[in-house]
């Protein structure tokens, strides 16, 4: 059944050629409550949403596509008049680097149709440049000097910081965004003092955390109930054998590394330090810090080929989740990104690299301890929920990387029906339940979803989108 589209402010209506009509009522902010309005972000809604025939997938994706811009975009100037963005993660008004960097990723694309919306791009930049400068061992920044309820953590606590865990992933964020726009505009403005400054303290603690000078200055304890929110040994984490691979004390998910070399965020430093090193060479003209990077990813490179594979008696040879330098490891994936399964999707492996493939196949098994299934979906966790919670991003991250269509399909079938009805993603859901969920908003997540539609859709699966079913 063929249908056509009509926008009304609040409602997306979908009009079925029997003349019977469905609407679902837009969850956007009022026009006139929206943080941030992009028109070249408006007319790819109205493009995209045009296209899909599902109307359930249709309001989902004007929901959570823009969430982003409606919801944790504050856009301004700086004391010196340049740009900057700062980005609320959600709920908790606070800006990761990481999420910030993966929430407006999806928007670049359209930096070239809209003015207004490359200047924001490039405040975000800005922004993310400075917080790296001010403490690059931090994860998540306040918009200001306003402490934070961390502060009895105990590490070097910056009155800017919001919390201080040392995640690889952190620095590679902002370079991934600043490259992506770049390439995209061409605009080398952002590449100012304040990169210059942010690299140079990314290299810095790169270097610091292979410890071959011992554990460095970093360490973070906290009293808490939780064992991944804390660190053993005097916060300096387990020990670790020097073999060029980068010590992360905490993942992506802000919990705490078993093994502090990080397989999936090393793969990351490798790929966005020779983005930087592009950057230095072309923009900078800085050949000496240009080397540093390209030797430092290289050294990187090397030891993860030596110490980051494992022959598993199943699957054969995959890429273990952490590693000491000992020998030891860690055979799991979590569902925040970078992972395992997420390293196609951001450009660290081929996807049809063998070792990825077959350690693809594994972290979506039982083989994998935080693969979790239920009556209302499969997925991948992680401590930072605990048992039984699937993330939606795991799901996402399965379709962005398959090359299989029924697969394709089923992840936004099962996105689709564990919603709980929101029209948006969360932090995680019940396997068994959707309606038991963590996270109402979850920024990252949302605009993460609106990702993925385009890029089906840009990759010709628009014919299996509307194939899709579910209401």
């Amino acid at each position: 059944m063929r249908h056509s589209l009509l926008l009304i402010p609040g409602i997306i209506m979908f009009f079925a050629c029997s003349g019977q009509a469905q609407n679902y009522v837009s969850k956007r902010p009022a026009e006139g409550d929206r943080l941030f309005t992009s028109q070249a972000v408006e007319k790819k809604i109205a493009r995209t949403t045009a296209q899909l025939k599902n109307p359930r997938l249709a309001w989902m994706f004007s929901n959570c596509y823009p969430n982003t811009l409606d919801t944790t975009t504050h856009f301004g100037e700086d004391e010196n008049g340049d740009w900057r963005t700062f980005i609320y993660t959600g709920d908790i008004h606070a800006m990761w680097l990481r999420d910030s960097g993966a929430q407006v990723w999806p928007y670049v694309q359209l930096a070239n149709e809209d003015e207004h919306l490359k200047h924001m791009l490039a405040g975000v930049i800005n922004c993310q440049f400075s917080l790296i400068a001010l403490d690059p061992y931090a994860n998540a920044f306040n918009d200001g000097p306003k402490g934070s309820e961390w502060e009895s953590d105990l590490t070097d606590m910056n009155p800017w910081d919001h919390e201080r865990k040392w995640e690889i992933d952190s620095h590679c964020y902002p370079i991934r965004l600043a490259y992506q726009y770049w390439k995209v505009t061409g605009d080398d403005s952002i590449f100012g003092d304040k990169w210059l400054k942010a690299i140079k303290a990314t290299l810095k603690t790169f270097k610091e955390q292979q410890r071959k000078d011992g554990p460095g200055p970093y360490r973070f304890a906290r009293v808490t109930d939780r064992q991944f929110d804390t660190k053993s040994n005097d916060g300096r984490g387990n020990p670790v054998k020097p073999c060029g691979l980068i010590a992360s004390a905490f993942r992506p998910s802000d919990d705490a590394t078993m093994f502090e070399f990080l397989v999936p965020s090393n793969f990351f430093a490798v790929t966005s330090l020779r983005k930087a090193a592009e950057i230095l060479r072309t923009v900078s003209k800085e050949q000496g810090l240009a080397k540093e990077c390209e030797d430092l990813a290289s050294e990187v490179e090397k030891a993860l080929k030596e110490y980051a594979v494992y022959d598993h008696p199943k699957y054969g040879k995959i890429y273990a989740f952490e590693v000491d330098g000992f020998g030891n490891r860690l055979l799991m994936d979590d569902s925040n990104v970078p992972s395992l399964l997420a390293m196609a999707y951001l450009g660290d492996v081929d996807i049809n690299d063998p070792i990825y493939q077959n350690t693809r196949k594994f972290v979506w098994s039982e083989d994998n301890p935080y693969f979790f299934k239920g009556a209302a979906g499969e997925g991948i966790g992680g401590p930072h929920i605990g048992y039984d919670y699937i993330w939606p991003m795991s799901i996402m991250m399965k379709a962005f990387t398959s090359q299989d269509d029924k697969e394709i399909k089923w992840c936004v079938e099962t996105l689709m029906k564990t919603d709980a009805g929101t029209g948006f993603m969360h932090e995680s859901f019940y396997k068994d339940d959707a309606s038991k969920f963590t996270r109402a908003w979850f920024a990252w997540q949302n605009t993460l979803f609106g990702e993925l539609i385009l890029h089906l859709i840009e990759g010709g699966k628009l014919d299996l989108l509307n194939s899709i079913k579910v209401k």
